[in-house]
């Protein structure tokens, strides 16, 4: 028995699951990160070890993958994994408010909880994306990937405006609060999200979960499908050159622009406006002409990574040029760009999940989402690392950024020129879910 493909409205309940994913993340490494380092003047670098110690345990992503590939239902992984990440997060509050009077003990807290982190993002997000990738009609894959990841976005936003405007003035008891409610209504928003979503499940043939085979041969075959591993090297590239400038961005606002910050904040603002057009521009574009094969989104895929490559080159320039450089625009220009390359890779890994061997998709989703963590663990620290190294053997401050957002632009590039060696996806002329959509409309 197949399933029915996803309509608007199950996508946009999925994409609440997002939106409860971004909400304990951004609480972990935004919301603790400050107060460890500002209120409890612990070392900048522990919250750092601990967020990059999160990315190093979602290497696990292609277990939890294919782990959901085994049964008939992704939604108890989903459940299960959103379950463990409130659960770290609320441990990850108490282990920030312990370090004020017991370093080491709130540290190992800490791991612990971070641990819990990195696992519950791997389990819910892997289990969630081969959930859409296998729900979702090729025609609507763009718009899905469009609306799911500006539903994380907005659930990342009202949780930091929320939980900024309760925890002023600061408290351990606020902390303590804030952490509690932000992880309970995350982890219940998920659940109302996913309820009834494959209710149909059940009834599916034993043959349509994936052929039972060690975890260490199943890995070992995706491994060697040319498409699944060039896309898994294109991703590590381009999430690479994607994270590199998420910790430079505002100290080079400040050091070469002399921006307070304030100013500096509103700059990433309109980062994050730019993203959240391109990522509406390709949604909607590809809602209105289909991509029955991947084409529109590889196109995209490229053109948001050259784009990214181009306002990183103007960014380049303007490190040398100073403060008469039209910094606002340019950075505009980048976050536009970065939006159309992450919706577009993102439709495109929903594409490919069902590519090759059937009954893979969490497996495919897992290895993607390992090498997005690889990236995102390394790519940050890189950036940051090396614009201080440079600055020490640099006669000048803005020839250091001149320097990484140059090879960050490089990197772009190669993300293109990998992109575009992947073949569109093979068509499919009686597949299950288009099949299934031609009789709706008929």
């Amino acid at each position: 028995m197949s399933h029915a493909p996803l309509g608007w409205l199950g996508i946009l309940r999925l994409g609440l699951v997002q939106s409860a994913l971004g909400a304990v993340v951004v609480l972990t490494t935004s919301t603790l990160n400050r107060v460890m380092v500002v209120e409890f003047a612990l070392p900048a670098m522990l919250p750092a070890a601990l967020v990059a110690w999160h990315y190093g345990v979602q290497l696990s992503r292609p277990r939890w993958g294919y782990g959901s590939d085994l049964g008939h239902r992704r939604t108890p992984w989903i459940v299960g994994g959103v379950g463990v990440l409130a659960l770290g997060g609320v441990l990850a509050t108490d282990a920030t408010l312990m370090m004020a009077s017991a370093p080491l003990w709130g540290i190992l807290l800490g791991v612990v909880a971070f641990s819990m982190i990195g696992a519950g993002v791997g389990a819910a997000g892997t289990s969630l994306l081969a959930l859409l990738a296998t729900r979702v009609a090729p025609e609507r894959r763009p718009a899905a990937a469009a609306t799911t990841w500006i539903m994380m976005i907005v659930g990342i936003v009202i949780t930091a405006a929320t939980s900024g405007a309760l925890l002023d003035p600061f408290s351990a008891q606020r902390l303590a609060f804030v952490g509690a409610g932000v992880a309970a209504c995350a982890f219940f928003v998920a659940l109302i999200a996913v309820w009834g979503v494959e209710k149909d499940a059940v009834a599916a043939s034993p043959e349509a979960a994936a052929p039972k085979m060690a975890f260490k041969d199943a890995l070992h075959e995706i491994w060697n499908e040319p498409k699944a591993r060039r896309f898994t090297v294109f991703v590590f590239v381009s999430m690479l050159a994607y994270s590199a400038q998420d910790l430079i961005l505002e100290p080079f606002a400040g050091l070469i622009f002399h921006m307070t910050p304030g100013q500096s904040t509103q700059l990433a603002g309109v980062q994050h406006g730019g993203v959240l057009i391109g990522m509406i521009l390709v949604g909607v574009l590809g809602a209105r002409l289909g991509d029955r094969r991947g084409a529109f989104m590889r196109r995209w895929t490229i053109a948001g990574c050259i784009g990214s490559a181009v306002a990183l080159a103007g960014l380049s320039y303007a490190s040398l040029y100073g403060p008469g450089w039209p910094l606002q625009p340019t950075v505009m220009a980048l976050g536009f760009a970065n939006g159309v390359f992450a919706v577009s890779a993102i439709g495109s890994m929903m594409g490919l999940a069902g590519e090759g061997r059937s009954g893979r998709e969490g497996l495919r989703m897992g290895l993607w989402g390992a090498a997005q963590a690889i990236a995102f663990a390394c790519g940050g620290f890189a950036g940051a690392a090396g614009v201080d190294a440079l600055r020490v053997v640099l006669p000048e401050t803005g020839q250091a950024f001149v320097v990484v957002f140059f090879l960050e632009a490089g990197l772009f590039l190669v993300a293109a020129a990998l992109a575009a060696r992947i073949e569109p996806m093979a068509a499919r002329e009686a597949s299950p879910i288009s099949g299934a959509i031609n009789a709706e409309a008929a």
